[in-house]
């Protein structure tokens, strides 16, 4: 079965740096869609970097120049280096993952079907 585990969350003042790490097993990790989303407080799930099977990649305008996302399909990991957080940033982030189908790669989360447990970012000001 899909399994998804997400590390790499904590605490760090505004302008710092966090990577993301999500270790995925029971499928075939190079074939599939992957992406991250968060979600704060009292505010709907949000798309935030998605990247495609051929590598194609997608980011929510807020992160965009400041979040790289990643994957090594070696090690079935998917990847969120954050640089210049800001407080707004704050949420628990999730990884998720489906089959592509077609182009370009979704960055709803009503298009992913497999889901992490999520970790915490904290960005102080």
């Amino acid at each position: 079965q899909v399994q998804l585990v997400e590390s790499g969350g904590g605490s760090v003042q505004a302008g710092g740096s966090l990577r993301l790490s999500c270790a995925a097993s029971g499928y075939t990790f190079s074939i599939y869609c992957l992406a991250w989303f968060r979600q704060a407080p009292g505010k709907e799930r949000e798309g935030v970097a998605a990247i495609g099977s051929a590598g194609a990649i997608r980011y929510a305008d807020s992160v965009k120049g400041r979040f790289t996302i990643s994957k090594d399909n070696a090690k079935s990991t998917l990847y969120l280096q954050m640089n210049s957080l800001k407080p707004e940033d704050t949420a628990m982030y999730y990884c998720a993952t489906r089959l592509c189908i077609g182009s370009p790669v979704p960055l709803m989360s009503s298009d992913y079907h497999y889901w992490g447990q999520g970790t915490q970012v904290t960005v102080s000001s």
